[in-house]
């Protein structure tokens, strides 16, 4: 029998679900456990790293990015496979350490902010309603493709300035970046030509097809993503050329590798944050609160009875989902944490899939209950990392449930749900569903 180290390293683990009883062993063990890096598909063995298990610890580390550093080795547990594409990815904010990190996350925020998104809200709620009212007469239908995964394209096309006929272009490059692990989507073509615009084509005839293997090139790299970066300089110099609202076009008032703000791999690395973590968190957030509602029907029926703990309970799904699992941090000095000595160098893992049922905070962890204490989950991140677009995500959440439980009495699996072979995403590639 594989340990549960082993367990929680293995791909093939979490096409059958994300091993929570396993991370709850490892929790007891510690705060923070040593957890070996086995070779996996096309990926080399590697050294090893801390992974932080509890509440507290992975708190500790997030909020203090001088000592656990997301720029040194980025924020993926495989190391980036050559000395370059280790550069070229730590110009992506998201692998960045202060102050460059706040540097470009000013640029952004105001496009975030509450009143930024209240502007579009109301868009947001009449596409949702849309997506739902499209699949309402249906005997059956896949609520994770047909629904869910519409709403976050649409959104992000209109907040980044994406022509609203290329965002399946996203749904593509996110399956490719976020799947790789898993066949389906590490070769996937969703996108085609079909009334997009001439940008969109131009960068299609650029995708990389499979090798003799059947893998496609790391998508971590530029070299492995030239559609999208060809897509990405193409929209900026529209955007240069006739600018909008967009974030877009405001980034471009500050591209120059010169004298800009924000050079051009940064530009391009921002953009491939936008497309694909902008969409997959919410794209798999989305069909896991479905899922959380489905497998308990008492709570649907009392959201249909009352709306007015929908929020909770949207907050409550992404504790008990968690779509991203973990990420990385690489310490910058010989450090303490949790009882054990952290060497300067090693890596350092926190699971937020663990964090959010740690028993020290959450009683009762494994359990759906929509009402508990909003705020404490760890889903979004924590410190100078929290997630950007938290706020309008909360929001697309409450549009999508409070659309659906509108339309439908009850809603049953039709099926299996069809989880993506991924240690990173907790992703549904498909979800079947049907009226009760």
């Amino acid at each position: 029998m594989a340990s549960d180290a082993a367990t929680v390293m293995d791909p093939d683990t979490y096409v059958r679900g994300v091993p929570y009883e396993a991370l709850a062993r490892l929790r007891t063990r510690g705060p923070v456990v040593w957890m070996d890096e086995p070779a996996s598909d096309a990926w080399p063995a590697g050294p090893g790293f801390w992974a932080v298990l509890r509440h507290a610890e992975v708190r500790q580390v997030l909020r203090t990015p001088q000592v656990f550093s997301s720029q040194l080795g980025a924020t993926q547990i495989r190391d980036p496979s050559t000395p370059d594409a280790l550069r070229y990815v730590r110009r992506m904010m998201l692998n960045m350490d202060p102050p460059e990190h706040s540097r470009l996350r000013g640029l952004l925020t105001k496009a975030f902010t509450p009143r930024a998104v209240a502007a579009i809200e109301q868009r947001i709620t009449g596409w949702a309603r849309d997506l739902v009212a499209r699949v309402a007469d249906r005997d059956e239908f896949d609520f994770a493709v047909d629904v869910a995964a519409d709403l976050p394209l649409l959104t992000l096309a209109e907040v980044f300035g994406v022509p609203a006929e290329d965002r399946w272009l996203m749904y593509d490059w996110s399956n490719r970046v976020i799947g790789y692990q898993d066949p389906d989507y590490a070769v996937s073509a969703t996108a085609d030509t079909t009334g997009s615009s001439a940008m969109a084509r131009e960068a299609l005839a650029l995708r990389p097809t499979p090798d003799a293997h059947g893998r496609m090139p790391d998508p971590r790299t530029r070299e492995g993503m030239p559609d999208l970066y060809a897509y990405a300089n193409a929209l900026g110099e529209a955007k240069r050329r006739a600018p909008g609202d967009d974030v877009m076009s405001n980034l471009m008032r500050h591209v120059d590798d010169e004298h800009g703000r924000v050079s051009l791999a940064e530009f391009e690395n921002l953009f491939w944050l936008f497309s694909v973590a902008g969409n997959e968190t919410l794209r798999n957030g989305i069909p896991g609160g479905m899922i959380a509602l489905l497998t308990h029907p008492d709570v649907y029926q009392r959201l249909r009875a009352d709306r007015s703990p929908l929020p909770g309970a949207v907050e409550e799904m992404l504790r008990w989902w968690t779509p991203v699992m973990h990420f990385r941090r690489t310490a910058t000095e010989d450090v303490d944490l949790g009882g054990v000595r952290i060497a300067a160098g090693q890596k350092v893992v926190v699971w937020f899939s663990s964090a959010n049922r740690d028993e020290r905070v959450f009683a009762d962890p494994d359990r759906f209950d929509v009402d508990r204490k909003p705020g404490e989950h760890l889903a979004f991140g924590h410190g100078p990392h929290f997630c950007l677009g938290a706020h309008l995500a909360r929001v697309q959440m409450r549009a999508m449930f409070d659309a659906v439980l509108d339309t439908f009495e009850a809603l049953e699996l039709a099926g299996e749900p069809d989880r993506l072979r991924s240690t990173f995403q907790n992703g549904v590639k498909h979800l079947p569903v049907r009226a009760a």
